[in-house]
């Protein structure tokens, strides 16, 4: 697949994602906690099946250590833009504020920013297999529902119209498109530097997983809900690598 192929299928990833939350943030407002935990669940497990099964598996084909520097990498670029710009999603315990809008905006920006290396996921993932790329670009998009829902929520709550609203949650899922752009041209270099674009890849959606999926499943769904969504992802992941 082009550059340009994996291009519009990052920003398509980003686009549908944030637009498609934002859009459900400006009408519902409050979706079911229950259904979103599961549905996040669901995103977590098939994301680490890939990660351990395509990704790692990749990476260390080609190079051992290229690999897990790589994955270091992808982990450590993460813990530094949560550092500097937390984006957790407060969509199920949102309250009304006067700094709203503000707080709407400033998660747009942290949204946007996290999503070029998950875009960089998406390209990396597309030069191991073509399975692997459409299967990545799917569940970051699902990931990135809540995230659109958590920027229209709370600048349509601060007074913002619905269609501004939605247009900015597109806006933040743009920067896929870019980061898909990077990994693929990444990956196509040279085996070292393919190996470290997928241990990246896996770095960066391990840190999704661990740190903002799963505490938000748990968050959202009790203990029950949240493992059916978890096992019914991975064993859906694991099915679609056998058979792909």
């Amino acid at each position: 697949m082009s550059w340009v192929e994996v291009t519009l299928i990052g920003f398509l990833a980003g686009a549908v994602g944030t637009g498609l939350g934002g859009g459900l943030g400006a009408i519902v407002r409050k979706p079911s906690p229950r259904l979103l935990g599961f549905l996040l669940g669901l995103a977590a497990g098939v994301m680490l099946s890939i990660i351990f099964m395509e990704l790692l598996e990749e990476a260390i084909a080609a190079s051992f250590t290229h690999g897990m520097l790589g994955l270091v990498a992808g982990i450590l670029a993460f813990v530094v833009l949560d550092h500097l710009i937390p984006h957790h999603h407060p969509v199920s315990n949102e309250t009304s504020s006067p700094s709203l809008m503000r707080k709407g905006s400033f998660i747009a920006l942290g949204i946007a920013l996290h999503n070029l290396p998950e875009g960089m996921a998406i390209g990396a993932g597309f030069s191991a297999s073509t399975a692997t790329g459409v299967a990545l670009a799917l569940i970051i998009a699902l990931h990135n529902i809540p995230e659109g829902m958590a920027v229209a929520v709370p600048l349509v709550a601060g007074g913002m119209k619905r269609s501004n609203a939605v247009a900015l949650s597109i806006a933040a899922g743009l920067p896929m498109g870019a980061g898909a752009l990077l990994g693929s041209l990444m990956a196509g270099v040279s085996p070292a530097s393919l190996s470290w674009a997928m241990g990246f890849a896996a770095g960066a959606m391990l840190y999704i997983v661990c740190d903002e999926l799963i505490p938000d499943v748990y968050d959202l769904t009790d203990s029950h809900t949240a493992i059916a969504g978890i096992t019914t992802g991975t064993a859906l992941g694991v099915a679609l690598i056998y058979f792909l």
